[in-house]
Order: C-alpha cells, then sequence, then structure tokens
C-alpha cells in the first residue's frame, strides 16, 4: 500500500508540473511579446525617419523652418510649443494636486472621501477629445472675455500677455493639460502620502506640531521623491498628449514669448499633416518627430517610476476607511 500511494503521488504530481511549466512559458511570452512590441515601434519609427536624419542630421532639432512647399523641415517650434505648455500645465496643475491629494488623505471627512476619490478618478477617465470640446466652447471664451484682458492689463510688462486674446494658444493648451494631468499626479501623490508609516506622523503630533507642521514635516518631507516623480509622470502625459491641444493651441510653427500666441506641439503636428504629408522627405521629418517624441516619453516616465519605487518599496498599500 505505501508503494502504490507513492506511484499515485507521482502521477498526481507530473500534470501538476506540466501545468506549471505552460503557464510559466505563458506568462514569459507575454512579457517578451510587450518588448518586442516597443522594440518594433522604435525600429520602425527609426527606420521611417532615416531619409530625414540623412538630410537635416541634428540639425534638424534646431531649426526653426517649417516649409513643406520648399522642402525645408525643422522641429524648434513643435519642441518648443511642446515644452511651454507642458511645463505650463505642471505650474497649474502640482500645487492643486498636492492640495488635494494632502486633503484627501489626512484631513477629508469620511463621507466626502468616496466622492473625491471617484471625482479624481472620473477626470482621468474623460476622452481627450471631450476636453477639447470642453475647451474650445467653454474654456476660449472665458480666457478671450475675462481672463486674458485682465492678465494683458495687469502683466503685459512681463512680455508673457501680449497681443490680440481669442483665446485660442499657448495659454489655453496649458491649462487644458493642466486638467488632464491633475488626476494622475493626485492618484499617486496620494499613494506616497499613504505610505508614510503611520508612527512618524504620530511622533510629529506627540511632539506638539500642528497638522500642517506633521504634513509638512512627516508627509511631505518623506515624500518628496516620490511626489517628484509623480510630477514627472504627469509631464509625461503632458508631453504626449494630442487631441485636446490640437484643439486648443492654434496650430502655428512659431517660437512666440506671449501664451497668448498660437503654437504647435509635436504630438499636435503629427495628427494635423500626417494625412496631407505627400514627399517622402515630409513623411519622413514627421516620422522623426515621432521618433523624438517617444524618445523624450519613454525617458520620461522610466524616470518617474524609478522615483516612485524609491519611496513606496516595501511599503504596504494602505486605504483609510
Amino acid at each position: 500500500m505505501p508503494a502504490l500511494h507513492r506511484v499515485s503521488l507521482l502521477q498526481g504530481r507530473r500534470p501538476r508540473r506540466v501545468a506549471d511549466r505552460a503557464f510559466r512559458f505563458f506568462v514569459l511570452v507575454c512579457a517578451l511579446s510587450l518588448l518586442a512590441i516597443v522594440a518594433l515601434i522604435l525600429l520602425e519609427l527609426i527606420k521611417g525617419s532615416l531619409l530625414a536624419l540623412d538630410q537635416f542630421g541634428f540639425s534638424f532639432l534646431f531649426k526653426r523652418d517649417w516649409d513643406p512647399v520648399n522642402g525645408e523641415f525643422g522641429a524648434l517650434p513643435f519642441i518648443y510649443g511642446t515644452l511651454v505648455s507642458s511645463l505650463l500645465a505642471l505650474v497649474v496643475a502640482v500645487p492643486l494636486s498636492i492640495g488635494l491629494a494632502a486633503f484627501s488623505t489626512e484631513m477629508c471627512p469620511r463621507a466626502l472621501r468616496g466622492a473625491l476619490s471617484f471625482t479624481v478618478e472620473l477626470l482621468a477617465a474623460i476622452p481627450s477629445v471631450i476636453y477639447g470640446l470642453w475647451g474650445i466652447f467653454v474654456l476660449a471664451p472665458l480666457l478671450s472675455r475675462r481672463v486674458e484682458p485682465f492678465l494683458a492689463a495687469h502683466f503685459r510688462w512681463t512680455g508673457l500677455f501680449e497681443g490680440p486674446a481669442y483665446g485660442i494658444g499657448m495659454l489655453a493648451a496649458g491649462l487644458i493639460l493642466a486638467i488632464m494631468v491633475i488626476p494622475i499626479v493626485t492618484s499617486i501623490t496620494r499613494e506616497v502620502m499613504a505610505a508614510v508609516p503611520q508612527n512618524q506622523k504620530e511622533a510629529v503630533l506627540a511632539l506638539g506640531a500642528t497638522r500642517w507642521e506633521m504634513l509638512r514635516i512627516a508627509v511631505l518631507r518623506n515624500a518628496r521623491t516620490g511626489i517628484f516623480g509623480a510630477v514627472i509622470l504627469g509631464l509625461g502625459r503632458a508631453l504626449g498628449e494630442t487631441m485636446a491641444v490640437t484643439m486648443l493651441i492654434g496650430n502655428r510653427a512659431e517660437i512666440a514669448k506671449s501664451l497668448f500666441a498660437p503654437g504647435y506641439t509635436l504630438a499636435s503636428v503629427i495628427a494635423n499633416e500626417f494625412s496631407e504629408a505627400t514627399g517622402d522627405l515630409y513623411l519622413s521629418a514627421l516620422i522623426e518627430i515621432g521618433l523624438v517624441l517617444f524618445l523624450v516619453t519613454l525617458v520620461v516616465n522610466a524616470l518617474a517610476r524609478l522615483m516612485v519605487w524609491r519611496i513606496t518599496r516595501g511599503m504596504p498599500v494602505r486605504t483609510h476607511a
């Protein structure tokens, strides 16, 4: 009987071993397929931009002219528009996101916490084109009638608020990007703040600190690396946003100091002109812009993930009831 029992156990283990190996092979294929997709995208972008790389070299990144008729292509206006609109979005979104995360983590009443979290998640789920439509019909008229005249009257001396107030331009694009970035920065910042050990907060309060001093000393100071990573991740979202920015930025390849002026971004020029690219050089220049955007977004997101991991590693996920 013992021998028969051992034989039956061995026979029962063989199907489990086969299933384990099959499952291990399946998940390995899934992981490798993801890496293969990224590699193929990069390879295709490099292949498609070889003509522009051979024609212009690295000077493509620093040329200001974009004239498809005469075969002159430069990405500097699009790089400038992408950076300005994204940085403007962070200037507006980061303080609001940190304040919202601190409130929902430490100060929010229990009855309001669920509704607040749901609203933040809802903002992240709204399609980009809906933000663009809202920007055209609500944000742009508000800027042209109220906000931009006020800024021009009081801050024209800065040079950032000059020119006609049409409502469509770099300022509108930056504000719509800020609204789209807030859910990302808020959710990650909230997780990072929740990862701060509770005993550190209690220790600071026990020493006589106020609630604000506890947030500043125990929470924000310990979570600063993760918060910075959340900001960089929000920047990655802003850099690659297409539809809403295309609908509000004005789509003109120029470099202007004023935020009222129209502009162009790396993503919006591809969306607008890819279907109109008739020549091989024109198409290759647009693909090279896509390559630049892909590499920048990849680096920014990798850096953000690394920073968030540094602050949250080893910390259990906690929920606030």
